[in-house]
This record gives structure tokens, sequence and C-alpha cells, in this order.
């Protein structure tokens, strides 16, 4: 009761000046904050409201990535098919920017408290931790931002300040995650739920990738300091790596190890799990907190019928280690063929052969949900009662090992400094823990050059690149993956078509997982006589063969999504530039 009348508290104090009608009244600094602030345990409860600020919801980490190059939604976003006016001008408003007031609120008063060094440092470790990641992410849609290390007034002249430089901005965030990972202190919770040094570490690991590569690629940003932020990636992730503090969960079963952490709905009975998922959002029943993850990916209505596409279903290799596009006619393989041999994860990502729910029905790909066939299964929990209830309790890893495993290969192989001991530390591992031959690549894929990543020679890099899109497919990464790439252009629609399963002839009823039963039937219209369990797609506007009575599924192929490089930051939305002109001048190519 006292942690959720302090955190409503807090949240009341944490108005941010961005609508000045929202700051006629003063912040309620009456916690009061020289009567609140002076215990550690009033640190503690304080700190529990940037969780509730910053901590992604499930909805935001496993629904992202539909805004990607490898995913088909019902329906493209506005940002590739629209225009300004219909673009979502979301992420500047007061809402937004009160969980910053939160954080600069507690660093202004909590070395007021009468503690240790240590525990000050401990908490002011946390606060810093969720700026670092607030600032992150405001840099990634915006570039240049106002920098705010104090709570705001009223009549604060602040409030009407003009941005802050990029490089200005992220200087400050390493500082605030600098202090986070040395500061912090190293206790895991059993439920994956806190932060401690150790996630510093992974988010530094995040954050510095992200810069050092942006910078790298975006040369017309003039900066030449993109192996300061690599050499800083690539130590943070090795100081985690190091600790042996966290590891990947693998039990030796490669068909089920990978969807496991996805699944799993109570980590601290699970501590194999809660070793690699290093920060999770936790879901739980008797508190009502929970999501709609498998009715989201199970249902014709209320999700966006979020597929992959064939051309990242090609990038999984075989189980040998060998690549399926080296195969003879890889691209007209029948979906149950397609799907042999393959790296266990792809079966753990979406529904193939031996799929069953939990009451024993066999469930192949729904086409009355997948767009193309590659029917995402990695989110849904088995009993289909939740395909129609808001009530999942699996947890949703937001850090895992395997992402600091990626992060370290990416860095080092960026400067240059990847070999085969850092392939048998970091991508082999990983692989064999899907059943996937760990034996280094003796050549560069032509396959990912030529439809993922033309300017990319170097074997590794373009191998860590395969590996990172397979391992965190559908966990919110690939979007920021592409702009920091500069590989935006893979969006639109004349660069990558939604393209899925391949259908050798109309009007034929194909089994998709070997049970002997036809699942699907591609038509020019519905027949009048119909065969029970078998889903109709009737071609039209939307949805077309590719070779018109033959060939792959072809989603919104009308549909235009177009690219330009301005679409790599977003426009500061009219709303703030109307309270304060001085955040001009607009983002370029969006004036």
């Amino acid at each position: 009761m006292k942690k959720s009348i302090i955190y409503m508290l807090v949240l009341m104090s944490g108005v941010f000046a961005a609508c000045e009608d929202m700051l006629e009244k003063e912040p309620i600094h009456q916690l009061n904050a020289s009567t609140f602030f002076s215990s550690e345990n009033d640190l503690k409860i304080y700190s529990y409201s940037f969780y509730e600020d910053n901590l992604p919801t499930a909805n935001g980490v496993a629904k992202a990535d539909g805004t990607s190059d490898y995913a088909a939604i019902n329906s493209p976003s506005v940002f590739l098919s629209g225009d300004w006016s219909s673009i979502d001008q979301s992420g500047w408003g007061v809402g937004n920017w009160s969980a910053l007031r939160n954080i600069n609120y507690f660093l202004e008063y909590a070395p007021k408290t009468p503690v240790s060094e240590e525990v000050l440092n401990h908490y002011i470790g946390i606060a810093r931790y969720w700026r670092a990641v607030f600032y992150l992410d405001k840099v990634q849609t915006f570039g240049a931002v106002p920098w705010y290390d104090k709570a705001l007034n009223p009549d604060d002249p602040d409030l009407k300040k003009a941005r802050d430089n990029r490089e200005f901005v992220m200087d400050k965030v390493m500082e605030d995650i600098t202090f986070a990972a040395t500061h912090i202190r190293e206790t895991k919770d059993t439920y994956s739920s806190l932060v401690n040094r150790f996630t510093a570490l992974a988010m530094k690991s995040r954050i510095c990738l992200y810069e050092g590569t942006y910078r790298k690629y975006h040369t017309e940003l003039g900066l030449s300091d993109a192996n300061t932020w690599l050499k800083e990636a690539a130590s943070a992730a090795k100081e985690l790596i190091e600790s042996g503090q966290y590891g990947l969960y693998n039990t030796g079963n490669p068909e089920s190890d990978y969807r496991a952490l996805f699944v799993a709905e109570d980590l601290a009975g699970m501590p194999k799990i809660a070793r690699e998922v290093i920060l999770a959002r936790n879901m739980n029943t008797e508190s009502r907190v929970w999501h709609e993850l498998t009715w989201n990916f199970n249902s014709p209505t209320n999700g966006s019928r979020w597929s992959l596409i064939k051309q990242f279903v090609d990038t999984y290799l075989m189980r040998d280690g060998s690549r399926f596009t080296d195969k003879p006619n890889y691209d007209e393989v029948e979906f149950y063929d397609e799907m042999k041999n393959r790296d266990y994860r792809l079966s753990q990502t979406i529904r193939t052969e031996g799929y069953f729910r939990e009451d024993g029905t066999i469930a192949p790909p729904d086409f009355a949900v997948t767009l193309t066939g590659y029917h995402i299964k990695k989110w849904s929990l088995d009993d289909s009662w939740h395909d129609g209830q808001g009530q999942c309790t699996n947890n949703i890893p937001i850090i895992r090992y395997a992402e600091v495993l990626l992060n370290y290969a990416e860095g080092k192989a960026e400067l240059g400094e990847f070999g085969p001991a850092e392939w048998n530390q970091t991508i082999r591992i990983l692989r064999e823990r899907a059943g996937v031959s760990g034996a280094e690549p003796q050549v560069a894929d032509d396959y990912l050059q030529s439809v993922f990543f033309p300017g990319i020679s170097d074997k590794y890099l373009l191998e860590i690149r395969r590996e990172r899109g397979i391992e965190l497919c559908f966990e919110g990464f690939r979007y920021q993956d592409l702009m920091r790439w500069k590989r935006g252009d893979l969006l639109a629609s004349e660069n990558m078509l939604w393209k899925g399963i391949y259908i050798p002839a109309k009007d034929v009823n194909y089994d998709l997982n070997g049970d002997g039963k036809p699942d699907v039937c591609i038509v020019d219209a519905k027949p009048s006589t119909t065969t029970s369990g078998v889903k109709y797609v009737i071609l039209g506007t939307n949805i077309r063969l590719s070779e018109g009575d033959k060939g792959h599924l072809i989603w919104a192929w009308g549909v235009d999504r177009s690219w330009s490089d301005k679409k790599y930051l977003r426009p500061i939305p009219q709303t703030a530039i109307t309270l304060n002109p001085n955040l001009l001048p607009q983002n370029e190519g969006w004036e």
C-alpha cells in the first residue's frame, strides 16, 4: 500500500513542462521532499516508479518488429505509406517527458538522504540508467533533443531552450550509463525484474553499439569517432561475459530450449532461464498483470496478423550449417519440405510440422491469421484458451544474455577484431544451442549480400547480422538495427516484397505440416463445395501469386511502402514547435 501511494505521488509530481497549461499549478514537491528522502527504503520505493515509467510493455517488445524488413502486416505503417500529416506524432508530449522529470527530481533530492555513499550511488545509478535509456529513445527518434538534467518548474526559462546536438546528448548518455555500470549493486533478483550492475553493462553495450554503428554508416553526420563507441560496446559486453554471472539457457534440447525463454511464466521458479534473462517485464495472475500476445498472434481480427516473409526465412541455416539458399531450386520448395532439417529456432518461431496446442490438437499455419504462411508462434502460449483472452502471464524478456553475445560479436567485427576465438565465444554457442553446426563460414554469403547487405563483404559480419536477425526475431530490435546500419531502404516495397510460401498451383489442397490432412487452398473464388479443415485464400486486391497461377503469395502487392533518407529521424511534432519555436530548425526533409 505504501509503495502504491508513494508511486502515485511520484507520478503526480512528475509532470514535465512541454505544455504550459499543464504547469499552471506548482508541481507537488510536497511529498514532502525534505521528509520523504529520509532512508534507504524511501530511495528504493521511489526507484520503483522508474520501471513503470520506462520499462517497455509486452506489446512494445513483441510487436515492434511489425515495422521491419522481415515482417508482413495487414496494413503498412503510415510512416512508410502516408504523408507527414498522417504520421504518428507521439513521443514528444507531456506524458512522455514526465518520465524524465520524475528521474531528475529524484536526482536532485536523493543526495539529501542520510545514507552511505555506496547506498546513494546505487540508487543514483539506477536513476541515471533510466535517464540513459530515456534519452537513447529520444535520440533514436528525433536526433537532436534538449538535454535536461534538472526537474523544471513552470517559470523555468529552459522550458523554451533549443535542442542540443546529438553528440552532446549522447556524451551525456555515455556518462549516465557508465556511472550506472560502475555503481549499481551486482545483486540479482530471482525474477530478473530489477536493474543491477550487469543490466547496466548489457545496456551500455546496446547503447554504444547503436551509436557506434550509426556514426559509422551515417557518414553524412561527419563524425569520426565511431570506433570509440564500438570499443566501449565490446568492452561492456566482454566485462559481463567474463563475470560468469549469466549464460545461455541450454538443457541440451535444441528443439525447445529457445522458445522456452518466451513462454516461461515464473522466472523465480526457473533459475536456468533466469540465468539468461537479464531483465524482464514480469506478469502475475494474482495481481492481474498480464498481456494479450497469444490473442494477438492467433486472432484474425485482434492483431495485425504479423507474419514472417520468405526472404528472411531463407536466412535460417540447415542444421548441418549449410545454407538453405545454396540448395537447388530453394525458392520453389513447398512449405513442408522447406521446413525440414532447418535451424530449430525456425520451428520455435513459426508454426511448422509437429506443432500441437496444449489439448493435443495439431496446429498448422492458420491462414485466417497469417498473411504469408509463416505464422509466428514465438510468444504464444500453447493453451488455445488464450487465443481469445488478453490474460497471458508468460514473462517478457527485455535484455537477454544472447543479445550481449551478439553485441560483443558485432562490436569486435566492426572494429576488425573478430576471428575464430570470438566466433567460438559467441556465434558458435548460439547456433549449437539451436542444434546448428557451429562451424565458421568459409566465404561470404552471397544471398545475404544480394538481398540484405550489398555493402558488406566481411564473412563474419554477414553471419553476425544473420544471427542477430534470427536470435532476436520479434523482440523489438530490427527497426533500430536497420536505422543504425543505414538500411532503411529495406522497408520499401520495391526492395522487399511481402513474399510468402511457394504455391505450385491454384485450386489444389496443400498439406502444410505433413499430417496427411489438407490445410490451405489458393483460389480465385471460394468453391461451392469445400473440404473440411481447409482455409481458402482468395486472390484479389491485396494478395496474388507471383506468377499468376502459381508462385509465391505476395501480400499487399499494390500498396506502396516508400523510403527516403529523411525518415531516419521523425519530424518534431508541430504542437511542440508551437509551444517552443526554439526547437526549430525542423529535421531535414520534414520542413
